[in-house]
């Protein structure tokens, strides 16, 4: 546990290595998430000096991932895949974040169903400036059996 009493970020989140781009649990709740991020010179889509803008989707969607994982955990469920659907008016003031920039990343839920969809609003705040949009994201109640699902529809196709 974090000193905040928060697991690392990474057991969260049905990613690994690399791919997680959050640091660490700042607040969690039963309708957000806070995550940070330091950015590091040589991360995964670091390039030019810093962070570039259009990677914020991704940072605010591993946000809302972390959000499902703390869910779960508090539930004692595993920790589901999900899937972002879309974005709705990102918007950024700037173009890069950069290197050495400390983010904070926060989601908040707006709207989530039994079945797995949901909508939040999510914000990165920055001393440069903010990025902020709406992620539409599925979580499927048995990703296995939806995957599975996926996978026959395209052999028959």
């Amino acid at each position: 546990m974090s000193d905040a009493g928060y697991p690392p970020i990474a057991e969260l989140l049905p990613h690994a290595g690399d791919m997680v781009l959050l640091d660490a649990v700042i607040e969690a709740g039963e309708e957000h998430m806070v995550c940070s991020r330091l950015v590091r010179s040589d991360g995964l889509f670091e390039c030019g000096g810093g962070l570039p803008a259009w990677a914020g989707v991704e940072l605010m969607a591993q946000a809302v991932a972390a959000w499902a994982g703390w869910q779960a955990r508090c539930e004692r469920r595993p920790v589901r895949v999900g899937f972002l659907l879309g974005t709705r008016h990102y918007r950024s003031d700037v173009d890069v974040f950069a290197s050495g920039t400390a983010l904070r990343v926060e989601a908040v839920r707006s709207f989530h169903d039994d079945g797995g969809m949901g909508v939040f609003a999510c914000h990165i705040d920055s001393p440069a400036g903010r990025a902020e949009a709406r992620l539409s994201v599925f979580s499927p109640p048995d990703p296995d059996a939806f995957l599975a699902t996926l996978a026959r529809a395209a052999t028959h196709d």
